[in-house]
């Protein structure tokens, strides 16, 4: 993983712990066991990157509820 791609990492993780009042290694954990940061997150950074915070709070927040995960 290169450092771009690392560092939106940790500021999307940092969003997701602050809009859903939770600690950033619970919100590391569900996206890490849910294969959503593998599996979505870092081979879909270069989109990804391009969208505002909020939307992507709002993505991976509905992605994370898709896969079953409450928060």
């Amino acid at each position: 993983m290169d450092r771009q791609i690392l560092e939106f990492t940790v500021f999307l993780i940092h969003a997701l712990a602050d809009a859903w009042d939770r600690s950033y290694r619970y919100v590391y954990q569900v996206l890490n066991d849910s294969g959503i940061l593998d599996g979505y997150i870092v081979p879909f950074y270069d989109v990804l990157h391009t969208q505002g915070k909020q939307y992507l709070i709002e993505d991976i927040t509905g992605f994370v509820k898709e896969k079953g995960v409450r928060i």
